[in-house]
Protein backbone atom coordinates (compact mmCIF):
# COMPACT_ATOMS: atom_id res chain seq x y z
CA UNK A 1 0.00 0.00 0.00
CA UNK A 2 1.20 3.16 -1.08
CA UNK A 3 2.54 3.29 -4.40
CA UNK A 4 6.35 2.86 -3.55
CA UNK A 5 9.11 -0.19 -4.08
CA UNK A 6 8.02 -3.14 -6.47
CA UNK A 7 4.43 -1.68 -7.06
CA UNK A 8 6.00 0.99 -9.02
CA UNK A 9 8.83 -0.53 -10.49
CA UNK A 10 7.38 -3.47 -11.89
CA UNK A 11 4.65 -1.61 -13.78
CA UNK A 12 6.69 0.60 -15.25
CA UNK A 13 9.80 -1.57 -16.42
CA UNK A 14 7.11 -3.80 -17.75
CA UNK A 15 5.07 -1.32 -19.81
CA UNK A 16 8.85 -0.26 -21.13
CA UNK A 17 9.03 -3.33 -22.77
CA UNK A 18 11.35 -5.25 -20.31
CA UNK A 19 10.39 -8.46 -18.38
CA UNK A 20 11.16 -7.71 -14.76
CA UNK A 21 11.68 -10.62 -12.03
CA UNK A 22 10.88 -10.05 -8.96
CA UNK A 23 12.63 -10.97 -5.85
CA UNK A 24 10.99 -9.27 -2.59
CA UNK A 25 13.63 -9.34 0.19
CA UNK A 26 10.89 -8.09 2.85
CA UNK A 27 7.48 -8.01 2.15
CA UNK A 28 5.59 -4.67 3.97
CA UNK A 29 1.48 -3.89 4.30
CA UNK A 30 2.50 -0.48 3.89
CA UNK A 31 5.39 1.77 3.27
CA UNK A 32 6.48 2.72 6.54
CA UNK A 33 5.82 6.87 6.09
CA UNK A 34 3.07 7.88 7.83
CA UNK A 35 0.98 4.59 8.28
CA UNK A 36 1.97 2.81 11.41
CA UNK A 37 3.97 -0.02 11.90
CA UNK A 38 3.65 -1.91 9.30
CA UNK A 39 3.32 -5.79 8.54
CA UNK A 40 6.53 -7.24 7.91
CA UNK A 41 7.50 -10.56 6.56
CA UNK A 42 11.08 -11.23 5.67
CA UNK A 43 11.70 -13.09 2.38
CA UNK A 44 15.58 -13.82 2.85
CA UNK A 45 14.67 -17.59 2.92
CA UNK A 46 12.48 -17.61 -0.19
CA UNK A 47 15.08 -15.11 -1.84
CA UNK A 48 18.27 -17.18 -1.27
CA UNK A 49 16.20 -20.24 -2.71
CA UNK A 50 14.76 -18.53 -5.42
CA UNK A 51 18.54 -17.65 -6.49
CA UNK A 52 19.43 -21.19 -6.45
CA UNK A 53 16.42 -21.67 -8.50
CA UNK A 54 17.12 -19.52 -11.24
CA UNK A 55 20.56 -20.14 -11.66
CA UNK A 56 19.83 -23.99 -11.87
CA UNK A 57 17.53 -23.28 -14.38
CA UNK A 58 20.40 -21.72 -16.11
CA UNK A 59 18.98 -18.16 -16.52
CA UNK A 60 20.60 -14.80 -17.70
CA UNK A 61 19.83 -11.64 -16.50
CA UNK A 62 20.36 -8.32 -18.18
CA UNK A 63 20.50 -6.04 -14.81
CA UNK A 64 20.60 -6.84 -11.41
CA UNK A 65 19.10 -4.09 -9.33
CA UNK A 66 18.22 -3.01 -5.97
CA UNK A 67 15.77 -1.21 -4.21
CA UNK A 68 15.01 -1.05 -0.23
CA UNK A 69 16.80 -3.70 1.58
CA UNK A 70 15.91 -4.28 5.20
CA UNK A 71 18.59 -4.91 6.84
CA UNK A 72 22.16 -6.53 6.36
CA UNK A 73 20.56 -10.14 5.24
CA UNK A 74 18.82 -8.64 2.55
CA UNK A 75 22.53 -7.14 1.38
CA UNK A 76 23.76 -10.14 1.28
CA UNK A 77 21.01 -11.36 -0.73
CA UNK A 78 22.02 -8.75 -3.31
CA UNK A 79 25.47 -9.49 -3.05
CA UNK A 80 24.62 -13.45 -3.69
CA UNK A 81 22.95 -12.24 -7.05
CA UNK A 82 26.10 -10.18 -8.30
CA UNK A 83 28.27 -13.29 -7.78
CA UNK A 84 25.61 -15.64 -9.49
CA UNK A 85 25.43 -13.18 -12.08
CA UNK A 86 28.41 -11.67 -12.38
CA UNK A 87 28.03 -10.45 -16.04
CA UNK A 88 24.75 -8.81 -15.63
CA UNK A 89 24.81 -5.01 -15.06
CA UNK A 90 24.05 -4.03 -11.69
CA UNK A 91 22.67 -1.12 -10.20
CA UNK A 92 22.03 -0.44 -6.51
CA UNK A 93 19.45 2.38 -4.98
CA UNK A 94 20.86 2.64 -1.46
CA UNK A 95 17.77 3.45 0.07
CA UNK A 96 19.12 4.60 3.60
CA UNK A 97 17.38 8.42 4.34
CA UNK A 98 15.99 11.25 2.95
CA UNK A 99 15.74 14.80 3.82
CA UNK A 100 18.89 15.16 5.99
CA UNK A 101 18.33 12.27 7.90
CA UNK A 102 18.76 8.37 7.86
CA UNK A 103 15.77 6.33 8.53
CA UNK A 104 15.32 5.09 11.83
CA UNK A 105 16.18 1.31 11.05
CA UNK A 106 19.57 2.29 9.72
CA UNK A 107 22.54 1.32 11.85
CA UNK A 108 25.77 2.44 10.67
CA UNK A 109 26.80 -1.19 10.53
CA UNK A 110 23.81 -1.53 7.81
CA UNK A 111 25.21 1.63 6.35
CA UNK A 112 29.08 0.31 6.04
CA UNK A 113 27.40 -3.02 4.41
CA UNK A 114 25.77 -0.91 2.02
CA UNK A 115 28.83 1.08 1.17
CA UNK A 116 30.41 -2.48 0.25
CA UNK A 117 27.61 -2.93 -2.00
CA UNK A 118 27.63 0.35 -4.23
CA UNK A 119 31.57 -0.84 -4.06
CA UNK A 120 30.57 -4.06 -6.45
CA UNK A 121 27.70 -1.70 -8.48
CA UNK A 122 28.19 -0.53 -12.30
CA UNK A 123 26.18 2.58 -11.42
CA UNK A 124 24.50 3.93 -8.20
CA UNK A 125 21.17 6.02 -7.41
CA UNK A 126 21.58 7.67 -4.04
CA UNK A 127 19.50 10.76 -3.19
CA UNK A 128 21.45 13.94 -1.44
CA UNK A 129 20.62 12.02 1.78
CA UNK A 130 22.18 8.81 1.21
CA UNK A 131 25.11 9.82 -0.93
CA UNK A 132 26.31 12.01 2.26
CA UNK A 133 25.56 8.70 4.07
CA UNK A 134 27.84 6.51 1.50
CA UNK A 135 30.78 9.62 1.32
CA UNK A 136 30.58 9.82 5.56
CA UNK A 137 30.01 14.18 4.94
CA UNK A 138 27.41 15.85 6.52
CA UNK A 139 23.89 15.90 4.84
CA UNK A 140 23.61 18.48 1.55
CA UNK A 141 23.15 22.33 2.20
CA UNK A 142 19.82 23.42 2.21
CA UNK A 143 20.98 25.12 -1.60
CA UNK A 144 23.09 23.89 -4.12
CA UNK A 145 24.89 25.52 -7.22
CA UNK A 146 25.54 23.17 -10.09
CA UNK A 147 28.97 23.15 -9.58
CA UNK A 148 28.67 21.72 -5.85
CA UNK A 149 25.81 19.01 -7.18
CA UNK A 150 28.29 17.96 -9.82
CA UNK A 151 31.28 17.85 -7.15
CA UNK A 152 28.85 15.67 -5.14
CA UNK A 153 28.33 13.32 -7.81
CA UNK A 154 31.88 13.06 -8.84
CA UNK A 155 33.05 12.37 -4.89
CA UNK A 156 31.15 9.08 -5.91
CA UNK A 157 33.39 7.80 -7.93
CA UNK A 158 35.19 6.62 -5.47
CA UNK A 159 32.52 3.82 -4.65
CA UNK A 160 31.27 2.97 -8.07
CA UNK A 161 32.10 3.64 -11.12
CA UNK A 162 28.74 5.98 -12.29
CA UNK A 163 26.07 7.69 -10.08
CA UNK A 164 23.47 9.52 -10.45
CA UNK A 165 22.34 11.65 -7.16
CA UNK A 166 18.71 12.63 -6.78
CA UNK A 167 16.74 15.19 -4.90
CA UNK A 168 19.32 18.16 -5.03
CA UNK A 169 17.95 21.62 -3.64
CA UNK A 170 19.23 24.21 -6.42
CA UNK A 171 16.78 27.21 -5.57
CA UNK A 172 13.59 27.18 -7.34
CA UNK A 173 14.34 23.89 -8.51
CA UNK A 174 15.19 20.77 -7.87
CA UNK A 175 18.08 18.75 -9.62
CA UNK A 176 19.95 15.60 -10.03
CA UNK A 177 23.71 15.06 -11.21
CA UNK A 178 25.56 12.43 -12.63
CA UNK A 179 29.06 11.08 -12.84
CA UNK A 180 31.56 8.80 -14.51
CA UNK A 181 32.13 9.15 -18.12
CA UNK A 182 28.51 10.76 -18.47
CA UNK A 183 29.00 14.21 -16.22
CA UNK A 184 25.72 16.35 -16.16
CA UNK A 185 23.17 18.17 -13.98
CA UNK A 186 19.39 18.17 -14.48
CA UNK A 187 17.49 20.51 -13.13
CA UNK A 188 13.58 20.54 -13.14
CA UNK A 189 10.86 22.82 -11.72
CA UNK A 190 10.82 22.34 -7.94
CA UNK A 191 7.12 21.26 -7.06
CA UNK A 192 6.61 22.10 -3.08
CA UNK A 193 4.79 18.52 -2.50
CA UNK A 194 6.62 15.49 -1.31
CA UNK A 195 5.49 11.58 -1.88
CA UNK A 196 6.78 8.97 -0.43
CA UNK A 197 7.75 6.42 -4.03
CA UNK A 198 9.29 8.88 -6.33
CA UNK A 199 12.66 7.73 -5.93
CA UNK A 200 11.79 4.02 -6.83
CA UNK A 201 9.62 5.50 -9.63
CA UNK A 202 13.01 7.73 -11.12
CA UNK A 203 15.34 4.55 -11.03
CA UNK A 204 13.08 2.61 -12.54
CA UNK A 205 12.56 5.11 -15.66
CA UNK A 206 16.23 5.87 -15.69
CA UNK A 207 16.85 1.65 -15.36
CA UNK A 208 14.26 1.39 -18.34
CA UNK A 209 15.51 4.04 -20.18
CA UNK A 210 19.10 2.80 -19.82
CA UNK A 211 18.18 -1.10 -21.15
CA UNK A 212 16.60 0.44 -24.21
CA UNK A 213 19.73 2.43 -25.01
CA UNK A 214 19.49 5.48 -23.83
CA UNK A 215 22.81 7.48 -22.66
CA UNK A 216 22.87 7.78 -18.72
CA UNK A 217 22.46 11.80 -18.86
CA UNK A 218 19.23 10.99 -21.24
CA UNK A 219 17.81 8.09 -18.98
CA UNK A 220 17.80 10.68 -16.00
CA UNK A 221 16.22 13.55 -17.75
CA UNK A 222 13.50 10.82 -19.10
CA UNK A 223 13.00 9.89 -15.19
CA UNK A 224 13.23 13.61 -14.00
CA UNK A 225 10.22 14.48 -16.75
CA UNK A 226 8.17 11.45 -15.93
CA UNK A 227 8.27 11.93 -11.85
CA UNK A 228 7.61 15.57 -12.63
CA UNK A 229 4.96 14.88 -14.70
CA UNK A 230 3.36 12.33 -12.04
CA UNK A 231 3.45 14.50 -9.35
CA UNK A 232 1.84 17.64 -11.35
CA UNK A 233 -0.90 15.51 -12.55
CA UNK A 234 -1.95 14.03 -8.46
CA UNK A 235 -4.77 15.76 -7.82
CA UNK A 236 -3.70 18.80 -4.80
CA UNK A 237 -6.42 16.93 -2.21
CA UNK A 238 -4.82 13.38 -2.50
CA UNK A 239 -3.10 11.71 0.71
CA UNK A 240 0.30 11.86 0.01
CA UNK A 241 0.69 8.71 1.80
CA UNK A 242 -0.60 7.07 -0.86
CA UNK A 243 1.60 8.41 -3.78
CA UNK A 244 1.36 9.86 -7.09
CA UNK A 245 -0.88 9.01 -9.53
CA UNK A 246 1.95 7.65 -11.67
CA UNK A 247 -0.71 4.69 -13.96
CA UNK A 248 -2.39 7.18 -16.21
CA UNK A 249 1.28 7.92 -17.40
CA UNK A 250 2.30 4.58 -18.16
CA UNK A 251 1.23 4.95 -22.16
CA UNK A 252 3.99 7.28 -22.32
CA UNK A 253 6.96 5.05 -21.94
CA UNK A 254 5.36 2.45 -24.17
CA UNK A 255 8.48 2.08 -26.99
CA UNK A 256 6.73 2.43 -30.42
CA UNK A 257 6.65 -1.12 -31.38
CA UNK A 258 4.79 -2.89 -34.69
CA UNK A 259 2.88 -6.04 -33.33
Amino acid sequence: MGRCSLAVILPVLSVMGIQPVALPTVVLSTHTGGFGTPARMDGGAYGASALEHYHALGLEFECIYTGYLGGEEQVALAEKAFALWPNARKVVDPVMGDNGKAYSTVTPAFIDRMRKLTAQADLILPNATEAALLLQKDPAPAELDEAAAQALADALVTLAPSAVVTGLPMGKYIGCAGSGKDRFVIKKLHIDRSFPGTGDLYGAVLLGSLIQGNALSAAADNAAEFVSLAIQKTPAGQDTRFGVWFEPLLPRLCPQREF
